[in-house]
């Protein structure tokens, strides 16, 4: 059974830190590409960070110089840094793991864990 976990979300004053992880059990992470997206109430879930198996990365213009995406596939696990946080990040945070292949897609998320930024 593929199981995505998220943590590391929490309550933060405007310009603090967190460092969320995903981590998976049941796939070999390392040869898929990995995403953390965020939902903010009354928004579209909307792509913040991503890294493929390779280790490319990329971010969505809002986040760029401050949010960090890595990947540790020794422990099977996907961080994203974030740093300078504003109000504008309180969200849900989702991790997702994907994958094409010649028969098909495979698509995980994980439940998500809220970001909060206020003062």
């Amino acid at each position: 059974q593929v199981q995505l976990v998220e943590s590391g979300g929490g309550l933060v004053q405007p310009g603090g830190s967190l460092r969320l992880s995903c981590a998976a059990s049941g796939i070999i992470f390392s040869i898929y590409a990995v995403g953390w997206y965020r939902q903010a109430p009354g928004k579209q879930r909307e792509l913040v960070a991503g890294i493929t198996s390779g280790g490319s990365t990329n971010y969505v213009d809002s986040v760029k110089a401050r949010f960090t995406i890595s990947r540790d596939n020794a422990k099977n696990t996907v961080y994203l840094q974030m740093n300078g946080l504003k109000p504008e990040d309180t969200a849900v945070y989702y991790c997702n793991a994907n994958r094409g292949t010649v028969v098909g897609i495979y698509d995980y998320w994980g439940q998500g864990t809220q970001v909060t930024v206020s003062s």
